[in-house]
């Protein structure tokens, strides 16, 4: 069975619905900060898998002509309580806005991105929009089966 592979955002030809369109440099800026804040204490193919979800997001708003966790990458990534490491209150939340790409995993973190911005990322959740480290019980999980445990992180594909 091949993997699944993401799919690009569309690009000036077709432009994006909704009220954000972020540029791909600004894509790829955010991305990356995320699977930084995110996941940058786990491995790569955990920062992939993390990649993954906000790209999945990203389709899924594509296809529906607009969901409610934005249209974009920078859309879905900053939006509030989706992913805590943007929410203004995050204990890391100064070293995600300086961080730079003398930063190892940042640099790391920059390349993931870059590839799924691309569309060039397999999917190693099977289509997962949702996600939260292993040992935290948040209430939308409750009755949803994970379809993927990378490093710390577990993944579902099944919440609407």
């Amino acid at each position: 069975m091949r993997p699944r592979v993401l799919k690009p955002e569309p690009g000036p030809a077709a432009p994006p619905r909704g009220p954000s369109a972020d540029t791909p440099g600004q894509a790829i800026d955010t991305l990356a900060r995320t699977l930084w804040g995110e996941a940058g204490g786990e491995s790569v193919r955990a920062m992939e898998a993390v990649a993954a979800v906000v790209m999945n997001r990203v389709g899924q708003a594509r296809d529906q002509g607009g969901w409610w966790w934005g249209n974009d990458v920078a859309a879905v990534c900053r939006l509030p309580g989706q992913f805590p490491c943007w929410d203004p209150d995050a204990p890391g939340r100064l070293g995600l806005l300086s961080v730079t790409a003398a930063d190892p995993v940042f640099a790391a973190a920059r390349r993931i991105a870059r590839r799924a911005v691309a569309g060039l990322l397999d999917d190693p959740t099977g289509g997962a929009t949702h996600l939260h480290r292993a040992g935290e019980n948040p209430q939308w999980a409750q009755g949803r089966s994970v379809c993927a445990e990378i490093g710390g992180i577990q993944f579902y594909n099944d919440v609407e």
